[in-house]
């Protein structure tokens, strides 16, 4: 036969947690995860959404060299590109600079991820009464070279 002392009892109700306690912690619980996931979703579409927008750089990149090395730059033009599965529409159009004889060559490019949409512009001004072709490297990868359209040196 055992028989319980104070100091026993004592060590027994301690142990374990309280209802009250259970609650409480569960009721934590149901407000903090909801939030991690929808923290965890819109670092999802951010982190997509940068990877679009890097994508269509490119294209609008491509595209724009394409266009002023070939000469069709001076139409107004558009199109679609496909990059790693995904498509990338692209208008590209010209107008006359302010200063100078020159042109100013834009290429838009859109993109979307999930169910936002955004897009990516780039320009260029080319000389077209006295344009030549020159090689232009470029930083990020040392192996490619690119050849660009480009006029004299302006003072």
């Amino acid at each position: 036969m055992r028989f319980s002392t104070p100091a026993a009892n004592r060590r027994g109700r301690e142990a374990g947690f309280t209802l009250a306690e259970v609650l409480a912690a569960l009721f934590f619980m149901a407000l903090v995860i909801p939030v991690a996931v929808e923290a965890l979703h819109i670092a999802s579409v951010a982190g997509s959404m940068a990877q679009r927008k890097d994508e269509a750089s490119r294209v609008a990149q491509t595209v724009l060299n394409e266009s002023v090395l070939t000469g069709n730059w001076s139409q107004t033009t558009q199109g679609t590109t496909r990059r790693n599965g995904h498509d990338f529409p692209w208008r590209l159009r010209n107008e006359t600079w302010q200063r100078d004889a020159m042109q100013l060559v834009t290429i838009e490019v859109t993109f979307s991820a999930g169910d936002r949409s955004g897009s990516v512009r780039l320009s260029t001004l080319v000389n077209p009464t006295n344009a030549t072709i020159s090689t232009v490297s470029i930083p990020w990868d040392n192996s490619l070279r690119l050849s660009a359209l480009a006029g004299p040196p302006q003072p």
